[in-house]
């Protein structure tokens, strides 16, 4: 599978899995723990959410102008990967939550997710732009598109564990302090702490309150403010495990130093050499318009893509019944499904794109992301029919004064199943064609600015994310979901139009 590829194309996945680790523990939990931790709504959650992800992308912009200026792409990594370390250690502290502290241990929280989001902004780009410099040498040229195909299926297999890690400490918690995981008590908790419950839901508050301590409870604020501490510092705990996976991460990238290629070099230095090439300026600016309108289309999918973490998770929490057969899974566990299908539908894909080449018809790399935007439209379509009929947010929401849905009344999980299902064959056909596009578009001078405006993009688009959490909590399911199926049609449609002017580009 890796013949014929650049001999840093594995440690540089090694090096990038525990940076994917730490990110789908972020996306598994970080809405939750909001919530849980400081009683946020929805729409709150999904302001904070939406903030770390435009700036975990848009910090990338600024790494890359960093590693460009400096010339020094290695280096930046490095320090990238210190500093997202650090930012999960302050996340990884256990803090009682009182009303005294309740603000400055959210001021905290998000000055640590901050912490994450500029580290990765030296992480990430510059990682894909060296890997793309890999494949600038005669010898690969024609397997740049596999190469990050296969780059993108490796960083995930640290992403299919981060959510199972994090389900397990937060479990193991509850159960070292007598408890039992149920997904809609930190909301009840909360409700009934600021007095907004209704006598009969604080009837039905009791019952879950019974079941998740295994006893009868005879003080519902005693156990509201236990429940909700163990809770989250169960959370902490998972936090603490995305340290482990940094430090993993630093010491592969070290050893593998010498392996990943340096930008035109004074002599003496180690490392394999790219020689910077030099354009015309009318071939610069025809390619950096090319990236540019391929990076304003790409909002749209990420806006939508990445409510996986948001309103996805949201769903799987509120409306989902979290039960495969008999085994009760939490509503965290959805966020595996993505990496995973990643991590196994990447080698057929590999395989497909391959057996097309040989018999040149293999789709060009602007085509492979106008078929993804398509694909993509079609698993939101599949949510919208999924969700019809369920009650409005509100009614099942106990801080508005609803009643959580029962079992019987939840859907089944194979909806959401199926739906990662989709959207990941529809991330398959964009995310690793639009770094591969970028790499080979971008002139050498801009790599790292230009894989930096590649996730500047993406960091627009999760800048849009809290729109989600806001349609969610005010109109019909179906009808959010209907909204991303437009976004991703319209950014479809327009990748097709321009189709013939960006092939000429990339050639």
């Amino acid at each position: 599978m890796f013949k014929g590829h650049p001999k840093g194309l594995i440690p540089a996945a090694l090096a990038n899995m525990g940076e994917r680790f730490g990110f789908y523990t972020m996306m598994a939990i970080l809405v939750l723990f909001l919530q849980a931790k400081f009683g946020l709504s929805g729409t709150n959650a999904g302001y904070i959410y939406s903030g770390f992800y435009f700036s975990i992308y848009m910090l990338a912009l600024v790494g890359g102008i960093i590693a460009d200026r400096i010339k020094n792409f290695k280096g930046t990594i490095f320090v990238g990967l210190i500093l997202m370390a650090v930012g999960y250690v302050l996340m990884a502290i256990p803090t009682a939550i009182t009303a005294d502290n309740k603000t400055f241990l959210l001021v905290m929280t998000i000055g640590s997710l901050f912490i994450i989001s500029f580290g990765n902004g030296l992480f990430k780009g510059n990682l894909q732009a060296l890997v793309g410099q890999m494949y600038d040498n005669e010898k690969y040229k024609e397997m740049r598109d596999s190469g990050f195909s296969l780059f993108y299926a490796f960083i995930n297999v640290g992403a299919i564990f981060a959510p199972f890690t994090a389900v397990a400490m937060r479990d193991w918690w509850l159960e070292k302090n007598s408890y039992h995981y149920d997904a809609t008590i930190p909301e009840q908790s909360h409700a009934f702490l600021a007095g907004t419950m209704s006598p009969e839901n604080i009837s039905k508050y009791q019952e879950y309150a019974n079941q998740a301590a295994g006893k009868v409870i005879t003080d519902l604020t005693a156990f509201s403010n236990e429940y909700l501490n163990v809770f989250n510092t169960g959370f902490h705990y998972a936090f603490g495990i995305a340290i482990v996976a940094m430090i993993i991460s630093l010491v592969i990238f070290s050893i593998n130093r010498s392996k990943f290629p340096d930008v035109k070099k004074e002599s003496g230095h180690t490392g394999e050499i790219t020689e910077e090439i030099k354009m015309e300026a009318k071939e610069v600016a025809q390619r950096m318009y090319a990236l540019l309108a391929v990076f304003g289309v790409v909002i749209f999918f990420w806006f939508s893509f990445h409510q996986n973490g948001l309103t996805l998770t949201f769903f799987a929490k509120d409306y989902t019944l979290l039960q495969f057969g008999s085994y009760k899974i939490g509503a965290e566990i959805f966020q595996s499904m993505n990496p995973f299908f990643v991590v196994f539908l990447t080698p057929p894909l590999v395989g497909l794109f391959g057996w097309l080449r040989t018999r040149g018809i293999e789709p060009s790399t602007p085509k492979k992301i106008a078929i993804g935007m398509g694909i993509a439209s079609i698993a939101f379509v599949v949510m919208a029919l999924g969700s019809m009929g369920l009650p409005l947010f509100t009614d099942i929401s106990a801080s508005h004064g609803g009643t959580p849905l029962t079992d019987p009344q939840r859907v089944t999980p194979y909806l959401l199943l199926g739906v990662y299902f989709i959207l990941t064959v529809a991330e398959l056909f964009i995310s690793p064609m639009g770094i591969s596009f970028v790499s080979k578009v971008a002139p050498p001078q801009y790599q790292g600015l230009m894989q930096g405006g590649w996730l500047g993009a993406t960091a627009l688009g999760n800048g849009l994310l809290f729109i989600g959490a806001m349609l969610y909590e005010t109109i019909p399911i179906w009808q959010t979901w209907s909204i991303f199926v437009i976004a991703t049609a319209i950014s479809m449609f327009t990748i097709m139009f321009m189709v013939k002017w960006l092939e000429r580009v990339s050639e």
